[in-house]
């Protein structure tokens, strides 16, 4: 018989840490929470202090009739679920369906699965934190008091299977938002410059600057001929040569945010996809013989904290690889962000020694690139700055200056490993050599190359810039940026384009119906403000009850107006244009939970449904007589195919071109690049210039 039992919430944890503590402790799963407030109902009584009536959840009486049996035999029981709100939550639940006392030393908490971690862990158990407890269960609260009272109203003014909850309104009217000024957009023209210069048989490149020394923008064709015509000749004469050493920093460790921005960014991962990742490798890989290891710390943070124990060892592994030049010498200052409850460390390998290359075998190819990532982040941020030397020359032509400018990489420093992505996907811009160049020198124009450009709206959000601007603001946790992205799209409100937010109608609809009656749940400030509230909660700083009681006073008075004016919404479908093959009514458009689909308008009498299919104008080069389609792979990924599948089985992740290679008559595909796409042939070598 076990001496301790020890209670995680997910298998794979359990068998990691059944290994590090031996024998006498015995680990079970709780599998997530055992309670929670009902699914039917409310589950929350407003008028006795927003009382919450927790029932064990549907399918989880073995497991809880399990734990209850192991609790029994063991002499001491320790909850060991994650150290946020949401562990600290699932062991007070535990600890009230287990009959423990929360004052007792039961709580156990890490932020590492390593032997070491472990053991250290259960040399200092706690009673289980009620400031915590009460953090998570107003955050579960107020949510239900939003959703279970705005939702049942969409269904009944809108239609069926709507919801509106407090992050996810303010993350769809951001994209609602951003749709506006998009749209508002009028592009401003401006010009630019640029020239190709020699100086002997050397080349650079320079652009316009100005005219006498003071900066010109260019706005019309106009001005770009005045300083064509002030130009004369194509001798230019260096007027000034400046060099400078600028430092680089690197980035910090990562956080939950900047993680799924990063994997979006550098490895095209959705966050959900990441954060699922980072949960494997937090819980434990097997390692063969080193047996099952945690390989990052705990994934739900906002802090870019490190442990000096992980501090001294990564610089031991960059002075051992790379040279003592290339440890930095100074501890940087942590740039902390004012939302950051800072709770636990930043996100980074349990052990620096533990190189990518040498997990390959044992990780899964997405589980691998996931933690290179982690890895060369980390490692990254514990290395000196990079040098740069910088150059920049003004070349002058009568009163016209042109300007060029020139950087080399003098020490790469932490460059040697990582360089952080940005959200225009620029890549790091390698060296950009000038001649050596001295004031008075005479260099020669060879070509002069001015250029119409028109300045662009803002971008839409992505799933990276989406998650930067709700943190930034204020909006949500670590723990809520992926459900609430999933959610937003699971129900309709925003689909997904180029991996661009784009709202529906839908979502439109009742973001509008929500702005008229419930500003205050799409306002940022007041929802960054409920955010705080939580987190002065956690911190025992304002008594929970009154939190939600502030809140829910107002909210009560709005629902009582909501009821009574908010008109009726009919949503009618849109016409597909053909008639149904099986009984001549009109097809429609219906969204369905992956994306837009065909229906017959006789439903349900009829439920004949089909697939939008989109062609694109290219006949199959395989079979002679099928058209090319798009169609998308199981996981939302375009493909195109011909439409006598099965018959025909052509395939092509590239985009087929309606026009054949004029070098062998193949068929002519379009290759998506980072920056742009290329034209390229599928048989030969032909290829055209990239375009943006």
């Amino acid at each position: 018989m076990s001496e301790f039992l020890v209670i995680v919430e997910s298998p794979a944890k359990a068998k990691t840490i059944e290994k590090y503590l031996g024998k006498k402790y015995k680990v079970k799963a709780s599998m997530g929470h055992i309670r929670d407030l009902p699914k039917s109902q409310m589950g929350v009584d407003v008028e006795n202090h927003f009382e919450p009536k927790y029932i064990t959840i549907r399918g989880k009486g073995p497991i809880l009739k399990d734990l209850k049996t192991a609790a029994k035999r063991a002499k001491k029981i320790y909850l060991a679920a994650d150290p946020d709100r949401e562990g600290e939550a699932i062991a007070w639940h535990l600890a009230n369906s287990l009959d423990l006392d929360v004052h007792s030393d039961c709580r156990v908490v890490f932020n590492e699965i390593t032997k070491d971690a472990i053991k250290e862990s259960f040399k200092h158990p706690r009673p289980i934190n009620m400031d915590l407890v009460d953090a998570q269960q107003a955050r579960r609260i107020l949510d239900r008091l939003v959703g279970y009272n705005i939702s049942p109203l969409l269904w009944k003014k809108v239609k069926k299977g709507l919801s509106a909850g407090r992050v996810q309104s303010v993350a769809v009217r951001l994209i609602i938002d951003r749709e506006k000024e998009i749209k508002a957009f009028e592009p401003e023209e401006y010009w630019s410059i640029n020239g190709e210069f020699l100086k002997g048989t050397e080349s650079f490149e320079a652009f316009f600057y100005g005219i006498d020394k003071e900066k010109r923008e260019l706005t019309s064709e106009e001005q770009v001929k005045e300083v064509l015509a002030k130009m004369e000749g194509n001798r230019f004469i260096v007027e000034s040569v400046t060099k400078r050493e600028r430092r680089r920093n690197p980035a910090v460790p990562f956080t939950t945010s900047s993680l799924q921005q990063e994997a979006a960014r550098k490895l095209n991962f959705r966050a959900k996809k990441t954060m699922m990742l980072a949960q494997q490798l937090y819980e434990g890989i097997d390692l063969g013989k080193e047996g099952t290891v945690g390989l990052i710390t705990y994934m739900r943070t906002d802090s870019t904290r490190i442990s000096d124990i992980a501090r001294e060892e990564a610089a031991g592994y960059i002075a051992a690889n790379f040279g003592a030049d290339y440890v930095v010498q100074e501890k940087r200052k942590e740039k902390k962000n004012t939302n950051a409850q800072d709770a636990h460390e930043a996100i980074r390998p349990t052990s620096t020694l533990k190189e990518p290359n040498s997990l390959k075998e044992f990780l899964s190819r997405d589980q691998l690139r996931l933690y290179k990532l982690v890895w060369e982040r980390f490692v990254a941020s514990q290395m000196a700055a990079a040098v740069m030397d910088t150059m920049t020359v003004d070349l002058r032509n009568g009163s016209v200056l042109f300007r060029a400018n020139g950087s080399k990489i003098k020490f790469p420093g932490f460059m040697k490993v990582y360089v952080e992505g940005t959200d225009d996907g620029e890549e790091e811009k390698k060296d950009r050599l000038l001649p050596d160049l001295h004031e008075g020198d005479e260099v020669f124009q060879k070509d002069i190359d001015p250029k119409q450009h028109f300045t662009q709206p803002p971008p839409r959000y992505t799933e990276a810039r989406l998650v930067k601007t709700l943190e930034e603001l204020g909006i949500g946790r670590p723990s809520t940026f992926a459900p609430t992205l999933d959610t937003i799209q699971k129900r309709g409100y925003v689909s997904l384009d180029n991996k661009r937010f784009v709202p529906t109608e839908l979502g439109e609809i009742i973001i509008e119906l929500m702005m008229e009656f419930f500003p205050e749940i799409l306002n940022v400030e007041f929802t960054a403000k409920m955010e705080q509230d939580l987190d002065y909660i956690e911190e025992g700083k304002i008594n929970w009850v009154q939190a939600i009681d502030g809140f829910y006073q107002g909210f009560e008075k709005k629902l009582e107006i909501a009821e009574k004016e908010m008109q009726q919404i009919e949503i009618k479908d849109e016409p597909a244009g053909e008639d149904c093959e099986q009984c001549g009514n009109p097809m429609v458009y219906k969204m369905g939970r992956y994306g837009k689909f065909m229906a017959c308008s006789n439903f349900p009498e009829c439920r004949n449904t089909k697939a939008i299919v989109k062609e694109i104008g290219v006949k199959c080069p395989k079979c002679k007589e099928g058209n090319i389609i798009e169609r998308k792979s199981k996981k939302r990924r375009i493909f195109y195919g011909c439409d006598q599948f099965p018959e025909c089985d052509f395939l092509s992740w590239d985009k087929p071109l309606p026009r054949n290679c004029p070098k062998c008559e193949s068929l002519l595909v379009e290759k998506k690049l980072k920056k742009g796409v290329q034209v390229q042939c599928v048989e030969c070598d032909y290829k055209e210039e990239p375009q943006a």
